[in-house]
């Protein structure tokens, strides 16, 4: 079997520096120098997934501390946060993908067409184009290597030019990790080993291992004290229930392999096991983009792809970063813990753990409201180890004798930046926040992360500041750290949306920059602008239902915890196209519908919602309806005020009650619709210039030639106006219509 295909790119990467912005960074270098500090430090970007700041006790929050609602144990991520800056009013974006994309880009979503978290059918217009100003491509300008570790997800391979390359095609020297937005669904198989269930499609062991004995499973399936575990590699040690190893099952996962239950090693592998197929956070197809423009996809089988991917990405990283002669941005983002909850490797996890090897991974059982909570804790407490063992490996930290961080950032010179890339998974919501306004909402619990900033150029240290700030802030961060003003090397036709932040480092007593706040989601671009299918997923046995249309597959919608109403729907649902037909057949009561868009602002006290509602009045579908929703927020602790449903102070400024809320309503409203609409419309521009001319045309002839290797005859690509999944002759004539245009206010 091949483990792994390396396809050679050196031509694409040549291909793609003479469209995609070097002559810009050339250009931009001398202006650039003049204003660099004098010995810029390196950077290391850490990123947790789907971790609100509701899950954060440094930051005062957590929930109640007794099981299963304690906050996560995360002693390295607060040695990190007392020896640096906290911001406490961070918004990102509802979704993985646009945050993500706007760390790199500083471009708001109704820009880059980036709304949400990418999947399979979405076409290259609404996945990171390769003619934006990304943050690796800016510190190039600074002699600045990039390395990016872990999750990806500013594109996928399908409908992506650029497949497997899209990180050496936006610019990182290299690139170790999933391509893909999360881990893959587990294998309830265990490898083969559980049967399919025809009825429901799963095997029996939900977290994917074979739990120890006495464990009732479906089916009659039972678990294992001892087994075979057989490598990809065909070696095999039996594992037995003891102190070391109280899971036989999960202790083989943990190393790679597959348990037989209750047998012994055979000289010839068994027929049935399958080393082939995605297994959570334990097998996956790891990407690796070297510096010459190889690629290497590595298989399930492949051992390198085996093992927790969170071990994998620090191991990744370390041996990058110690590797660097030079200066150096190594963002390490880490999946955790980003849906399928699955039990982190026990080494990971502190004393006196609560047990959880016997816990059902879906959610669906009576238990899975606090059994998803501690699997959550313990994916984050998982994680804070390993961001502990980044510092130590690297020679940013050392350990104290009883085991703690012994970190003093001003004697190194590197700056460590901490943040969530969204709010926290509805099933690990942590009180007072909201699980039914959570990720994937446009709602404090679904925006407001955790954001700290260590590192040799902060003033004052172990300091929280108040001020509000966006991810779109880190981008200019990233090149004010460097000693770039990316507000003169972007092109002005990229608007940008970042402000400063280097200031709250350094000035102790810096005032508010930004003023106004903002944050949005809607629906990506996908194929032949098909809505995905409809998906209900729902928070714990008595929880809301709430059907969202933004899943590709059965596949994904379960991976979400979800239940599929789409082709190929398990009875009793059926397959419907929308979440007005799941509504109309009366199966759930009180079923919540996801809002088409959703878009925000605030200020300091107040913050204004429009969501675009949709309508399930009338037979056939109604186009959504408008509403407006206008809050008082804070960010006390424990306990802070949030958009909670029902708290709306008034949807126009006519409603409300003072004076006071009328201006901000109106304030808020206004900024939002100024927003909004700084950005002009294109059609057939795809290098995004802002100009439909022969650029565009030469532009439309790279990818419609297939200069490089597409993953189907003429792929989806940023030329693609019609988004019919092809870069052809109609795009073409698109560009032919609208030559000459300039779109500028």
């Amino acid at each position: 079997m091949e483990h792994v295909k390396r396809i050679a790119l050196s031509f694409l990467t040549l291909a793609v520096l003479a469209f995609a912005g070097d002559n810009l960074i050339n250009s931009a270098h001398a202006s650039a120098s003049a204003d660099a500090l004098d010995h810029p430090p390196n950077i290391l970007f850490i990123v947790m997934d789907d971790v609100g700041i509701d899950q954060m006790k440094i930051f005062g929050y957590g929930g109640r501390k007794i099981p299963p609602i304690n906050p996560p144990r995360t002693p390295n991520i607060d040695a990190i946060a007392r020896a640096g800056v906290r911001f406490r009013n961070a918004w990102s974006m509802p979704e993985c993908s646009p945050s993500r994309a706007i760390f790199f880009e500083g471009r708001f979503p109704f820009r880059t067409n980036v709304f949400s978290a990418i999947v399979s059918d979405d076409l290259a217009n609404s996945q990171v184009s390769p003619f934006e100003m990304t943050t690796p491509k800016v510190l190039r300008t600074r002699n600045y290597e990039s390395g990016l570790f872990g999750k990806f997800h500013l594109s996928v391979p399908t409908y992506n030019p650029f497949g497997n390359g899209a990180p050496h095609a936006l610019g990182w020297n290299f690139f170790d990790g999933i391509i893909e937005g999360a881990p893959h669904p587990i294998d309830t198989t265990a490898g083969g080993v559980g049967d399919i269930d025809q009825n429901t499609g799963f095997g029996p062991y939900t977290c994917g291992f074979v739990p120890e004995e006495p464990f009732p499973l479906p089916n009659g399936t039972k678990g294992a004290n001892t087994g075979a575990c057989y490598q990809s590699d065909n070696s095999c040690t039996v594992i037995s229930k003891d102190a070391q190893h109280p899971t036989p099952g999960r202790s083989c996962l943990e190393s790679g392999g597959i348990l037989v239950p209750n047998e012994a090693c055979q000289s010839t592998l068994p027929s049935n096991l399958n080393f082939g197929v995605d297994n959570g956070y334990y097998v996956w197809e790891r990407v690796i983009n070297h510096p010459d423009g190889t690629i290497e996809v590595l298989s399930q089988s492949d051992p390198r792809a085996r093992g927790y991917i969170s071990i994998a990405t620090t191991d990744s990283a370390v041996q990058w970063i110690n590797s660097r002669s030079g200066r150096w941005m190594a963002t390490v983002a880490y999946p955790n813990a980003h849906t399928p909850y699955q039990q982190p490797p026990t080494s990971l996890l502190p004393a006196l753990s609560v047990p959880a090897s016997r816990f059902d991974c879906t959610g669906n059982n009576p238990l899975g409201v606090p059994e998803m909570r501690i699997l959550s804790n313990q994916m984050v407490e998982a994680m804070d180890k390993e961001i502990g063992r980044v510092l130590v490996n690297t020679g940013l930290a050392t350990r104290h004798p009883d085991g703690s961080l012994n970190y003093h950032p001003e004697t190194t010179n590197t700056m460590v930046i901490i943040i969530g890339d969204n709010g926290t998974f509805a099933p690990g919501v942590k009180e007072p926040f909201d699980s039914t306004r959570a990720k994937g909402t446009v709602f404090q619990t679904g925006v407001w992360v955790p954001l700290i900033v260590s590192g040799p150029l902060v003033e004052a240290p172990g300091r929280e500041v108040q001020a509000m700030v966006n991810i779109a802030d880190l981008f200019e961060l990233f090149g004010e750290i460097a000693g770039v003003d990316v507000h003169n090397i972007v092109p002005r036709s990229h608007m940008l949306d970042s402000m400063p932040m280097l200031a709250y480092l350094t000035n102790p007593n810096q005032a508010s920059i930004r003023h106004i706040n903002f944050t949005q989601t809607a629906s990506n671009i996908h194929f032949e602008d098909k809505v995905p299918p409809p998906c209900v997923i729902t928070v714990g046995p008595n929880g809301p239902p709430t059907c969202a249309q933004l899943f590709p597959d059965a596949t994904v919608c379960t991976l979400e915890g979800g239940v599929w109403w789409g082709p190929g729907a398990k009875p009793p649902q059926q397959s419907l196209s929308s979440c007005c037909a799941v509504q109309n057949t009366g199966f759930y009561k009180n079923l919540n519908i996801l809002d088409d868009a959703e878009t925000s602002t605030r200020n300091d006290r107040f913050k204004l919602v429009e969501r675009l509602v949709p309508d399930c009045t009338a037979p056939q579908p109604k186009p959504p309806q408008k509403v407006t929703e206008f809050y008082e927020i804070n960010e006390a602790a424990p306990t802070p005020q949030i958009d909670k449903d029902g708290d709306s102070l008034c949807s126009s400024a006519e409603e409300c009650p003072n004076a006071e809320q009328k201006q901000n309503f109106v304030t808020l409203s206004q900024a939002l619709t100024a927003i909004v609409g700084s950005e002009i419309p294109c059609v057939g521009d795809g290098n995004e210039d802002k100009k439909v001319n022969t650029k565009d045309i030469r532009d439309w002839e790279f990818f419609s030639r297939q200069i490089i290797p597409l993953p189907s005859p003429n792929s989806s690509s940023w030329y693609d106006f019609n988004h019919n999944g092809k870069t052809d002759r109609s795009d073409l004539q698109t560009i032919l219509q609208h030559l000459g245009t300039v779109c500028t206010h």
